[in-house]
């Protein structure tokens, strides 16, 4: 039986970000924390207390997987672990930003806001 990856929803911002960061190709740590930073201009910044935390809560839940092979010995740590997105970490991630989407949307309507080319403006400001 396959689970179902709304159950597992929400996922909390750290654990969304490194499954957006692995939807891209297999990281190690060190890299995820990198894209995070460069993904979200600095807004996210996953320390490794909260980045080791929240993959090992994706490895549990079957999110995401260790991978057992290693790139060049010659170019790389030894001691680097390199994770990659399941199906079912995608299909949790794609779950999660329709979620997102759906909380914004909402919001913008409670609001009174609307998008313009990407950005957020109150109706009728001027």
């Amino acid at each position: 039986m396959n689970p179902d990856p709304s159950a597992l929803l929400p996922l909390t911002a750290a654990e969304f970000q490194i499954l957006l960061s692995l939807a891209g190709g297999e990281r190690h740590g060190y890299a995820i924390m990198q894209d995070a930073a460069f993904a979200t201009r600095g807004r996210l910044r996953l320390g490794p207390g909260t980045l080791y935390r929240s993959i090992k809560n994706l490895l549990a839940n079957g999110l995401i997987e260790e991978r057992g092979e290693r790139p060049d010995p010659s170019l790389d740590d030894e001691r680097r672990r390199y994770y990659r997105l399941t199906a079912l970490g995608h299909q949790a991630a794609a779950a999660e930003a329709v979620r997102l989407a759906d909380l914004v949307s909402l919001a913008n309507a409670r609001l009174g806001l609307r998008s313009e080319g990407g950005g957020s403006s109150l109706q009728g400001a001027g």
